[in-house]
């Protein structure tokens, strides 16, 4: 089965003729080149691909994105506010290896006990939030200069030291 990475969102439409805005996480400025089509997940784990016509860099974390079939405002709305997803291998080539998006499927561990494997990233002002599930309940585990103690990129771990009780609130 193919692995999704959730990078951003349509966040609004730029002009007349269908264009839109993605806001990402990639860490980088990009146009995207080389990529063919990016994904929208209709319904769970149902990934339609949108084929991607143009697109240009706006600034660090936005890209004017034009897609087929998109011609006008009007249908550039329906995809507006949608989450985009690339596949695993597209979303290795276009995030920087440095961007904290890149912690996604890495298992965070405490007191080297697994908690589980990060899901999503949701980046902060001050701090990263990592989305997991533990004993099939979800949880948020922050990582800032108080919980994070290394990122281990060869093992895929994150080691962390969490406030008493944090695990709890999420596991009761």
């Amino acid at each position: 089965m193919t692995d999704y990475f959730k990078i951003g969102k349509l966040v609004s439409i730029f002009g007349l003729k269908g264009e839109l805005i993605l806001k990402h996480n990639l860490g980088k400025k990009t146009a995207l080149k080389g990529l063919a089509a990016f994904f929208i997940e209709e319904r769970a784990n149902s990934f339609i691909p949108y084929f991607i016509e143009t697109a240009r860099a706006k600034s660090e974390d936005e890209t004017y994105v034009k897609v087929q079939d998109v011609d006008t405002r009007e249908a550039a709305v329906k995809l507006a506010q949608k989450e985009v997803w690339l596949k695993e291998e597209d979303f290795k080539k276009f995030s920087a290896k440095t961007a904290p998006i890149n912690l996604l499927g890495y298992t965070i561990e405490e007191n080297k006990q697994p908690l589980g494997t990060i899901l999503e990233v949701i980046e902060q002002p001050h701090q990263v939030i990592c989305r997991l599930s533990i004993q099939e309940k979800e949880a948020f585990i922050p990582l800032n200069e108080s919980t994070l103690l290394r990122i281990d990129h060869k093992g895929r771990r994150v080691v962390v030291e969490l406030p008493e009780g944090l695990l709890d609130v999420y596991l009761l």
